[in-house]
C-alpha cells in the first residue's frame, strides 16, 4: 500500500513537472513568435525599401537613356556645323583668291584698261555708267569678303556653342552614371540584407516549430501521467483488485482476445514499416486499434508484475503467466490492477488508450516466452 502511494506521488509529482515544462515551453514559443514577427516586419521593410530603389533605378536609366538620345542629336549637329564651317571656309577662300586675282591684273596693267574703258564712252552718260561699274565691282569684291568672314565667324561661334552643350551633357550623363552604380550598390547591399533576415527568419521558425512539437509532446505526457496518475488513485480505492467489467473469455486458443472490442489489426508481429519517428520496424507485438475506453482483458490467468508508466509504452500492464510466458498490454488510458496482484483468464485489467510513443488509441499486446518476443497469433 505505502508503494502504491508512492507511486502515484510520483506520477502526480511528474504531472506537476511536466505542467512546469508546458508553461516554459509557452514563455519560449510566445517569445519567439515575437521575434519571427519582428523579422517578418523588418524583411518586408528591407524589401520595400530595395522596391523604392529599384524605382529610382529605373528612373535613371530612363533619364539616362533620354540623355544618350540627346547627346546623339548633339552630334548630329555638331558634325552638320563641321561641315557648314568648311563650306564657309572654303567660299570665303574663293571669294578672297578671286579679289586677288582681280588686284593682281588691275596692278600689272596699270590704270590703262579703265581709261580705255572711261574713253571709249560714248557719252557722258556712259562714262559715269562705266566708271560707276569700276566702282562697283571694287566695292562688291570687298563687300562679299566681309560677309564670307562673318558667315565663318558665325558658324565657328554655332560650333562652340554646340560643342559646350555636348560638354554639359557628357557631364550629366556621368554624373548619372555614377549614381547608377551607387544605387546598384545599395541594392545589392538590400539583397544581402533581405537574403540574411530570411535566413534569421528560417531559422527562427524552424525553432518555432521544434518548440511547438516538444510542448505537444509535453503535453501528451502530462494528458498521459495524469492520466496514469488517475488509473492508480481509482485502483488504490478499489484496493487493486477492481475492474470495468465482468470478465470476458473468447476464441479457441490457449489465451482469450485481449480486446474483442477491437475495430481492426493496425499493426501484425514482425516487419513493418516505420509507422512514427523513433518507432521500431521490427514490431514485437500486436496492435489493435480501439476507440479510447476500449475494455482490455487479462489473456490468461497470472500475476501482475507491473502496471506503471513506462515511456514509450506508457501506461503498461505486464502479467507473468508462469512456465517463462509474459504478456504485455502497452499505451492503457486506464490500468485496474496493481503489481503484486493475481487476475484471472479474461478479467478486465484496464482501457485502451494513446498514452507513451502512439500514433492513435490501440492496445499493443506482446507475448514473451523466455524473455524473447514470440508472435500473438500462436496463442490466440
Amino acid at each position: 500500500m505505502l508503494l502504491r502511494k508512492r507511486a502515484i506521488s510520483l506520477l502526480l509529482v511528474m504531472t506537476l513537472c511536466l505542467g512546469m515544462t508546458l508553461q516554459a515551453h509557452a514563455s519560449e514559443i510566445s517569445e519567439t513568435e515575437k521575434q519571427a514577427e519582428e523579422l517578418e516586419k523588418k524583411k518586408q521593410a528591407a524589401e520595400n525599401e530595395k522596391s523604392s530603389l529599384e524605382e529610382q533605378l529605373n528612373a535613371i536609366v530612363a533619364e539616362m537613356d533620354e540623355t544618350k538620345a540627346k547627346i546623339d542629336a548633339k552630334e548630329t549637329e555638331i558634325t552638320a556645323k563641321e561641315d557648314e564651317l568648311i563650306q564657309a571656309k572654303v567660299d570665303e577662300n574663293d571669294q578672297y583668291e578671286s579679289m586677288k586675282k582681280r588686284i593682281k591684273y588691275m596692278y600689272e596693267n596699270g590704270n590703262a584698261q579703265f581709261i580705255e574703258i572711261l574713253c571709249e564712252s560714248k557719252s557722258i552718260g556712259e562714262f559715269l555708267n562705266n566708271a560707276e561699274y569700276i566702282t562697283t565691282i571694287s566695292t562688291y569684291d570687298r563687300n562679299m569678303l566681309v560677309q564670307f568672314q562673318e558667315v565663318v565667324k558665325q558658324v565657328q561661334d554655332q560650333e562652340a556653342t554646340l560643342k559646350k552643350e555636348y560638354e554639359e551633357l557628357e557631364v550629366m550623363q556621368n554624373d548619372l552614371i555614377a549614381k547608377q552604380d551607387n544605387l546598384n550598390e545599395l541594392v545589392e547591399s538590400k539583397k544581402e540584407e533581405i537574403e540574411k533576415i530570411s535566413d534569421d527568419l528560417g531559422a527562427t521558425q524552424e525553432k518555432l516549430k521544434q518548440l511547438k512539437e516538444a510542448a505537444e509532446a509535453a503535453r501528451r505526457k502530462q494528458e498521459e501521467a495524469a492520466a496514469a496518475a488517475a488509473a492508480a488513485a481509482a485502483a488504490a480505492k478499489t484496493g487493486g483488485s477492481g475492474s470495468a467489467g465482468a470478465p470476458v473469455v473468447s476464441g479457441n486458443g490457449t489465451f482469450t482476445h485481449p480486446c474483442p472490442g477491437m475495430t481492426y489489426i493496425s499493426s501484425e508481429f514482425g516487419w513493418r514499416a516505420q509507422p512514427i519517428a523513433g518507432a521500431s520496424t521490427n514490431h514485437k507485438g500486436m496492435d489493435f486499434a480501439a476507440p479510447t475506453g476500449t475494455p482490455i482483458y487479462a489473456a490468461a490467468a497470472g500475476t501482475v508484475t507491473s502496471a506503471s508508466y513506462s515511456g514509450n509504452a506508457g501506461n503498461l500492464i505486464v502479467i507473468n503467466h508462469g512456465n517463462g510466458l509474459q504478456t504485455y498490454y502497452m499505451h492503457c488510458h486506464a490500468m485496474y490492477v496493481r503489481a503484486g496482484q493475481s487476475v484471472s483468464k479474461g478479467q478486465n485489467i484496464g482501457a485502451v488508450g494513446t498514452t507513451g510513443n502512439s500514433t492513435g488509441p490501440h492496445l499493443h499486446f506482446q507475448v514473451m516466452l523466455n524473455g524473447t518476443p514470440t508472435n500473438p497469433r500462436n496463442y490466440l
